[in-house]
């Protein structure tokens, strides 16, 4: 009974061996096949980034030929920096009769007035309303050479007081 036992005993160890060397090589296997499954998505999803780089390549490539292209960068340029005259005066406070020594001095009123108690972005839209009456007086010619002298001097006065400013700063 006990050489029963022990053949017995030995038949579990020899089965139990056996089945940790299946275990041991399924293992393997399922690694083997999680890797070569990982390339070929690696592979795949590199495919498919290629092909698409190319098509929106040969997209712009056409758009451009057609002339969409152009109007999409004016409309683009157009909605995201451009301010209307109408809106630019409206934040300066000025008339459309305004010389532009008028319009300059309300925007250095307006942006040191920003810059001290207000916001950066209310500071940014009294910059783009000047930027933009600025582009509106040189094309229509409006600025007569004396205004514009004046307002460099005013303007230069203001960056000769920041640096001041800065350099009072600095020794503090």
């Amino acid at each position: 009974s006990s050489s029963n036992g022990a053949l017995l005993t030995e038949a579990i160890c020899r089965s139990q061996l056996c089945n940790e060397t299946h275990l041991s090589k399924a293992l393997l296997l399922v690694l083997q096949a999680s890797r070569i499954v990982a390339q070929l998505l690696v592979a795949g999803a590199t495919t498919v980034l290629r092909a698409a780089s190319q098509a929106w390549h040969q997209a712009l490539q056409n758009a451009h030929k057609s002339g969409v292209a152009q109007e999409a960068v004016n409309k683009a340029v157009k909605s995201a920096g451009g301010m209307s005259a109408q809106e630019a005066r409206m934040i300066l406070s000025v008339d459309p009769s305004s010389s532009w020594l008028d319009v300059t001095k309300r925007y250095k009123h307006m942006f040191e007035a920003n810059k001290k108690f207000g916001s950066f972005y209310l500071q940014s839209k009294v910059y783009r309303a000047w930027e933009a009456l600025d582009q509106e007086y040189t094309q229509e010619g409006r600025k007569s050479p004396e205004d514009e002298t004046a307002a460099q001097r005013l303007l230069q006065q203001d960056a000769a007081e920041a640096q001041q400013e800065e350099q009072q700063q600095g020794k503090q």
